[in-house]
């Protein structure tokens, strides 16, 4: 899911301030009067415009994830290799278990990391993608345990639960963002320009500017939210592929992960494990795996 998270941030993060951009152009949105700031139309403007861009970004996610990670996906009506069509086989299977109502894309990216991900609009158009250093690094039960979990948050709903959170960031976000710019834009104004309003150019760029400050710090409250939601993925991993395999995964994911940061480790940042330290703790998108791994053994 780290992958995922990631993914959705960076894409709304460009969707919003496109959006700032054209709607400055046109001039919409005008919540700046002569005796100040409207608030009431403000926030609801931010409130249209900030969830119409979340759900921009999930409807993007897929094309997104394609394009940014390499992403192949398999032709399911005609496998390149036996480990192509064991994989098909594989997430079909369990996406039955878990009750999809339709089978998601299966993809494949070039990455030395262990890692996997899902993405999509809803449960009928998700993506399902394995890195080639999980399919190298690890055996088929491990495998299975990564594929169950990575189905469980689609099962869930775990992308449109994200969005929508995403939404309420993004209305806050581009809220305080034109607050703190039209404050700081009035204050840079002269006297004989504040009867007049801020300027405008100054005043869109510091909201722009504002906007990815406090964007980077709702991405603390998303990613929060990104962990309390492995958790259950682990648990739904483990309902559909089988609780011993489901542990496998996770130690294996901790074993490979340890490797990949050895040699790379300017990718521990983005990997499945989530692990992080000190600050970066806060954008982390996952638990720890050994509490990952904890919490599922001490599961009924």
């Amino acid at each position: 899911m780290a992958k995922r998270v990631f993914l959705l941030i960076v894409v709304n993060i460009l969707v919003i301030t496109t959006l700032t951009v054209v709607l400055a152009l046109l001039g919409v949105g005008n919540y700046i009067t002569p005796y100040g700031l409207d608030y009431q139309s403000l926030f609801w403007f931010c409130a249209v415009f900030g969830f119409g861009g979340a759900f921009v970004s999930l409807a993007l996610s897929r094309v997104m994830a394609k394009m940014m990670m390499g992403v192949q996906v398999i032709d399911p009506h005609n496998p390149q290799s036996a480990l192509e069509r064991d994989l098909l086989q594989t997430v079909y299977r369990l996406a039955q278990k878990a009750g999809l109502p339709a089978m998601p894309e299966v993809g494949i990216y070039e990455s030395p990391e262990v890692n996997a991900f899902a993405t999509g609009p809803s449960k009928r158009r998700a993506l399902v993608a394995v890195s080639s250093g999980l399919i190298q690094r690890m055996d088929s039960a491990a495998v299975e345990g990564v594929l169950g979990h990575e189905l469980a948050h689609v099962a869930n709903g775990d992308m449109v639960t994200m969005t929508l959170l995403q939404g309420v960031i993004n209305t806050f976000v581009m809220f305080f963002a034109r607050v703190a710019a039209w404050g700081i834009s009035q204050a840079l104004s002269g006297d004989r320009d504040r009867n007049r309003g801020p300027n405008p150019f100054v005043h869109y760029i510091c909201v722009i500017v504002f906007q990815i400050a406090f964007s980077l710090l709702g991405a603390i409250v998303v990613n929060y939210f990104s962990r309390t939601r492995e958790y259950r993925a682990d648990k739904g991993g483990a309902s559909v592929a089988g609780k011993e395999k489901m542990i496998h995964a996770l130690k294996s994911l901790k074993g490979g992960a340890e490797l990949v940061d050895d040699a790379h480790p300017s990718l521990a940042t983005l990997k499945i494990s989530g692990r992080a330290k000190a600050a970066m703790a806060l954008f982390a998108t996952h638990p720890s795996l050994d509490d990952r791994i904890a919490a599922l053994q001490g599961a009924a």
